[in-house]
């Protein structure tokens, strides 16, 4: 199978950042990173622009590192409650999952991409939990939330 080596342009998720220099599939290369303008081919002439590119980079980087830092800091101060339905002995109809907690996190005035929150497995019992943020490689903050009921909870018939 032919390669082809390519100068990243823009940071490709799976593959390096801008100013990497890769090995990919020569089909790749020429059907979807040199047309979506993400990458050049690698010639004497471009390799000059590396310096450039990895400047930018780094700026790049420390924009975001910043950035994740401060909505860490956000998300320390944000306290969310999920009000969910629930049956007889306070069992749960459903679970919470990392939708729900994006939800209320949006409506709390909070951004974050739904694919950052790592809730392991969808909660399924009242009471006090917490899941991780992923919010940089190097920034994670634990969020604690609170799952209660919307209805009284009835004991449950024996």
């Amino acid at each position: 199978m032919a390669n082809s080596e390519v100068l990243l342009i823009k940071p490709v998720d799976g593959l390096g950042a801008e100013g990497d220099q890769v090995k990919v599939r020569a089909g790749y290369a020429r059907n979807f990173l040199l047309p979506q303008g993400m990458a050049v081919p690698l010639t004497v002439a471009n390799r000059k622009q590396v310096e450039a590119l990895k400047k930018a980079r780094g700026l790049r980087e420390a924009k975001e590192l910043d950035g994740a830092q401060a909505l860490a800091k956000q998300i320390e101060k944000t306290s969310i409650a999920i009000a969910v339905k629930t049956g007889e002995g306070g069992k749960l109809f459903g679970a919470v999952t990392a939708n729900d907690i994006h939800d209320k996190l949006a409506a709390a005035g909070v951004t974050v991409e739904k694919r950052r929150i790592h809730l392991g497995q969808p909660v399924k019992t009242l009471g006090k939990h917490e899941v991780k943020i992923r919010l940089h490689p190097e920034v994670t903050v634990e969020l604690s939330f609170d799952v209660v009921s919307e209805n009284p909870i009835e004991p449950a018939a024996s």
